[in-house]
């Protein structure tokens, strides 16, 4: 699957010069930029093909969630913006994470464009054990990742969405095949924000991760591209790679 650890920058805005400038300055030295529900609520395709003029892969974490007709119909709505990652939330369940993955392959063929990975998010790094419990969850947070994880494979997604926490036993239960796309990854020193279940980029590099979506330590620094390679030569020391400022 390539190198671990590459950085997917998140460009949590709803301005697009904003985020066009993050882009231009992030080109070359991340392996790819997210946009998130906030931005393509605000400013939808338009606004997405904007970003995707820069020529970054571009990680649309739009987190869909609902019935298996209206998953397919959203996935056939933006498979031909060529989106390199789209995820959806496992908790949706097998039938509609099964719709995710063929409509968005079907409608790929039809168009001529490839197919983006669909990748399902497990439990949110905002959420803990007793946030589970308040919804009604008896498991632990472990459980549940894990649990929903082996149901996203099983529906032939390529992946999922977890916390720095669990990267080692999903990398042990599901393969090195499987991706493992991991956000609340701070570098030393920085704020955790609303996330709760952080490590630092070089650990969770290590730990197996595939691509590591890091935002505000990035897009609020002084200098986004400087942020960015800093966090780069910490995972490349961490994961004893050479240096490289781009893995595409």
């Amino acid at each position: 699957m390539g190198s671990k650890g590459q950085i997917l920058a998140a460009l949590d805005t709803v301005s697009i010069d904003q985020a066009v400038d993050w882009a231009h300055r992030l080109d070359r030295t991340v392996a790819g930029v997210k946009l998130g529900l906030e931005f393509f609520l605000a400013n939808g395709p338009l606004g997405y093909r904007r970003i995707a003029a820069v020529g970054m892969p571009i990680f649309l974490d739009l987190k869909l969630h609902d019935i298996p007709n209206t998953v397919a119909g959203a996935l056939r709505a933006i498979t031909p913006l060529s989106p390199s990652i789209v995820t959806v939330h496992a908790a949706g369940g097998q039938a509609m994470m099964q719709a995710a993955r063929e409509t968005a392959e079907a409608e790929a063929a039809k168009r001529g464009v490839k197919r983006p990975k669909i990748i399902g998010v497990t439990v949110l790094t905002s959420l803990d054990d007793k946030d589970l419990v308040a919804v009604g969850q008896s498991g632990s947070t472990s459980d549940q990742v894990k649990r929903l994880a082996t149901l996203a494979k099983a529906a032939g997604l390529d992946g999922v969405v977890c916390s720095p926490h669990e990267i080692e036993a999903l990398r042990k239960e599901l393969g090195e095949d499987f991706l493992l796309v991991v956000p609340g990854v701070r570098p030393e020193g920085s704020a955790s924000g609303d996330q709760k279940r952080v490590r630092t980029p070089g650990d969770a590099a290590k730990a197996g991760a595939d691509y590591l979506v890091i935002g505000r330590p990035i897009t609020a620094a002084a200098d986004p591209r400087d942020a960015a390679c800093r966090i780069a030569t910490e995972i490349d020391a961490a994961i004893g790679h050479a240096p490289a400022q781009a893995r595409r």
